[in-house]
């Protein structure tokens, strides 16, 4: 296996291009080589910015055999096209969750990148905090004893702070809004501690913001092993906030953005403080990316995985607006 750093390009510049942007300059396994948008001013100042080569048609990136895999940070609803177009021309793909708006380009998704050889990764990095990585650990050992319920809350401020012309906050580019943009990094938590969702409950509002689409929602997610969890997620409360609690038999995990991550066992009366270091989430997805892309392990969460963890969002959409328990299975067939 080659020790040369990874050559990708960018495409689709904007806030989070440049975050992943950001990590990909932590690494020494992944070089930015060129970076594509159809924003002639936004592609220079991400040139000059990261010192990459500005390219202005989206071919002439996958006509570049110097390119080796595209970061992929382009609006939902063209991640079939652009990563369509990727595979063919045997670029690998990152890509940053959701995978697509519905199920179905999310299987064509994975199905393209499966068909051509080349490695499909999602970008899912709340999964890979140590205090998550953590109770995980300990639920695998069996300390947890049997799972029975979690609540969770993923929050930010976004109170005069959105651009509605932006893709991420209307419901056309963002169905779901809230709920599907930041919320999905924490049902994906919820699977990863507590096991499949097979059913949800949700309920959405828009309560501050403005525009078209959420900025309030709340699941109840039935997991396949009878636990059941609850979801908060909102851009319209006074600050950022993080919460995951997880409740088992035996013992009962807390975490909080202020307060970090406690335990407490059966039978204790105080849960004691858990020491986890903060680590580079970002920086490991895209070298864990950089490590598939030359022949080593694939990427722990790929489509397959994304585009079930969309389906589980997209029942919690349906559900909110037909005011009823939708299955997962039922999305995973008709969407």
């Amino acid at each position: 296996m080659t020790t040369e750093p990874l050559r990708v390009a960018c495409i689709g510049m904007g806030w989070w291009s440049d975050v992943l942007a950001d990590a990909i300059m932590r690494s020494q396994r992944i070089e930015i080589a060129a970076c594509f948008t159809r924003s002639a001013d936004k592609r220079d100042a991400f040139a000059k910015k990261y010192k990459c080569r500005p390219v202005a048609n989206y071919d002439d990136v996958l006509a570049d055999p110097a390119i080796e895999a595209i970061i992929n940070t382009t609006p939902n609803d063209v991640h079939l096209e652009t990563t369509r177009a990727a595979a063919a021309a045997g670029k690998h793909v990152f890509l940053d969750k959701p995978i697509a708006n519905t199920v179905s380009e999310g299987r064509a998704i994975s199905e393209v990148c499966r068909k051509a050889g080349v490695v499909l990764a999602l970008g899912y990095q709340r999964r890979r905090e140590n205090h998550f990585r953590w109770v995980k650990q300990q639920i695998e050992t069996g300390l947890f004893g049997k799972l029975v319920n979690a609540e969770a809350n993923i929050s930010r401020d976004r109170l005069g702070k959105i651009d509605l012309s932006s893709w991420r906050y209307q419901a056309v580019g963002m169905p779901g809004g809230v709920m599907l943009q930041i919320g999905i990094h924490y049902t994906d938590v919820l699977e990863y501690l507590m096991g499949p969702v097979v059913a949800v409950h949700g309920h959405f509002a828009q309560l501050i913001l403005p525009g078209d689409n959420p900025d309030v929602a709340s699941l109840i997610l039935e997991h396949e092993n009878g636990a059941l969890s609850t979801l908060n997620a909102s851009y319209a409360s006074a600050s950022e906030y993080y919460l995951m609690n997880i409740y088992g038999k035996d013992a009962t995990a807390f975490y909080d953005l202020h307060n970090g991550l406690r335990f407490l066992k059966r039978g204790e009366a105080k849960s004691v403080a858990v020491s986890t270091y903060n680590n580079d989430t970002f920086v490991e997805e895209l070298e864990e990316f950089a490590v598939a892309c030359r022949g080593g392990r694939a990427p722990e969460v790929g489509g397959d995985f994304a585009t079930r963890s969309l389906a589980v969002v997209r029942a919690g959409i349906l559900s909110a607006r037909e005011h009823r328990r939708v299955e997962v299975e039922e999305i995973l067939k008709n969407d």
